[in-house]
């Protein structure tokens, strides 16, 4: 690591805090424009037509150039290369700087170019929040679609995160609060797991070793995206609504899926925010009452980045001068000007990854938004209006030579793409990292994005047979799941209160 800092400019990664900041945005990928004479005005209508026709065949030259160039690359040694090298980059000891490396000087000096230590943080926390996708059972032929497929006990054993360094502590459930059409009912069973609750994401902490190597026992929640009818219904809605007591508001349906609860559901008689709130209290006085420094770290994608929001904000008010960040990914507007503010105020962290080509980051609030601020003296306060929180890494799909360059609304999504371009950023001045380590095939898991030179196929990411086995009489059927994969309530308090006893000791954590 000594080598890589001597040749990146990160001359600034200490671990003083520092007063809050605006918010900074910073670009993966600078567009450029045929270099001609600005204060050369054409002298009539066919020297302007002639200097459009010569600049638009010198963009088409360097556009064709460029994407024989970027082939050029793709070439069978350079991938076979790859296949023989490790797809993680290696853990370095992190433990003096990261309060830095979580926005304790808003990322100032470690994001362009992007800070080695910083990079591999991202991805971490990344990876957490692919694993809600990864795991959660999509199948509508299911009983138990909308829940995850696996144990928490099991769940990062089963998606290859066991080296992660950290363990799964609890689970959490969302409901919405909203009468579905019939055509929205997210199964096909009548006697389902669940009719109104989906899993939504995961409390996990870190182990001896791996707060040993960041410098403080890291408490992690990860937040699934979107993906049930009902969470698309409420996501579609428009309307603000208070938090708080101040002047702060939120978007209605995120609130309510954040929120909802029905003393008639298994697993929603408490809410998502209560379920996580409960966790992440317990973990922290258990760990502060061993005298560790503790830390709270959200991570999301899409939705998820909005629940991440909304649960820094209550973890905020509830547990003031605990060290708390959002890394998010594609993330919409959440709320309004005050929203922002106020988590500014409290110290909530955040840094958000974007992507240029994606539409989400841009929603709500495409037309008004925090850009009109400017003309408060004339718009008032600006209640009404939709604001992004925290520091953006801007990335572009253009700056990855194994990226197709076509319109893909759905490519330009999903978080895999948005791991594989940080993986290979390095500034907003150089291209694509030549030494970036994750591997290029987990992009098209549920898209089509890759280059057809890699010869990966697209949406690749399914269980066998597409979940059918063959069992004893001859027949493809639907396999029983295991008894511990089965949700369950009574299970998950049976498991808690077995984890409480072993890990924790007898003593009451929380009142």
């Amino acid at each position: 690591m000594a080598a890589n800092n001597a040749i990146l400019p990160h001359r600034h990664l200490a671990g003083a805090s520092a007063a809050n900041r605006l918010p900074a945005t910073i670009s993966s990928y600078k567009d450029f424009t045929i270099g001609k004479n600005q204060n050369q005005k054409p002298s009539n209508k066919a020297i302007k037509l002639a200097e459009s026709l010569s600049n638009k065949l010198n963009l088409h030259i360097q556009t064709t150039i460029q994407r024989k160039l970027n082939r050029s690359n793709l070439n069978n040694t350079t991938i076979e290369e790859k296949h023989n090298t490790p797809a993680k980059s290696p853990k370095e000891n992190i433990s003096q700087k990261w309060r830095e490396i979580h926005g304790s000087r808003d990322w100032e000096d470690i994001l362009d170019p992007l800070h080695p230590w910083l990079r591999r943080e991202i991805v971490k926390y990344g990876e957490f929040a692919q694993a809600t996708y990864d795991a959660f059972d999509f199948d509508r032929f299911s009983e138990y679609c909308g829940s995850c497929r696996y144990n928490r006990s099991k769940l990062f054993n089963k998606l290859g995160l066991n080296k992660s360094g950290y363990r799964v502590s609890k689970y959490i459930y969302a409901m919405s609060h909203i009468d579905l059409p019939e055509w929205l009912e997210k199964s096909s069973f009548v006697d389902t797991w669940s009719k109104d609750s989906n899993w939504i994401g995961f409390v996990a902490v870190s182990d001896d070793e791996e707060s040993e190597r960041i410098g403080r026992r890291d408490v992690v929640v990860a937040w699934r995206g979107t993906v049930a009818p009902s969470e698309w219904y409420d996501n579609m809605q428009r309307k603000l609504e208070p938090i708080g007591n101040g002047d702060s508001k939120v978007e209605h349906g995120f609130l309510s899926i954040y929120t909802s609860k029905c003393s008639t559901t298994r697993y929603n008689t408490l809410s998502a925010s209560e379920q996580v709130m409960t966790e992440v209290k317990k973990l922290v006085d258990f760990y502060q009452k061993r005298g560790e420094h503790v830390s709270l770290t959200i991570t999301g994608h899409s939705l998820g980045g909005v629940l991440g929001l909304l649960n820094a904000y209550e973890a905020a008010k509830n547990f003031p001068g605990l060290p708390i960040s959002v890394l998010s990914f594609a993330s919409p507007r959440v709320g309004n000007i005050a929203f922002r503010d106020e988590l500014y105020q409290m110290g909530v962290k955040t840094l958000r990854v974007t992507l240029k080509q994606d539409v989400v980051p841009r929603m709500p609030g495409i037309v008004f938004n925090e850009s009109i601020q400017r003309f408060d003296d004339f718009t008032g306060s600006l209640e009404w209006v939709y604001t992004h929180v925290g520091v953006e890494l801007k990335l572009d799909v253009r700056s990855s030579p194994y990226l197709k360059k076509g319109l893909n609304l759905v490519g330009f999504h999903m978080l895999e793409t948005y791991l594989h371009l940080v993986d290979g950023f390095h500034s907003s001045n150089s291209g694509f990292r030549v030494d970036a380590r994750r591997d290029l095939a987990l992009v098209n898991k549920d898209c089509d994005m890759l280059v057809d030179e890699l010869r990966i196929p697209h949406n690749w990411y399914q269980l066998a047979n597409k979940g059918l086995v063959l069992n004893d009489h001859g027949r493809w059927v639907k396999p029983k799941r295991d008894p511990e994969d089965i949700p369950s309530p009574r299970n998950e308090a049976q498991s808690n209160l077995l984890e409480n006893e072993t890990n924790y000791g007898l003593e009451s954590l929380f009142v």
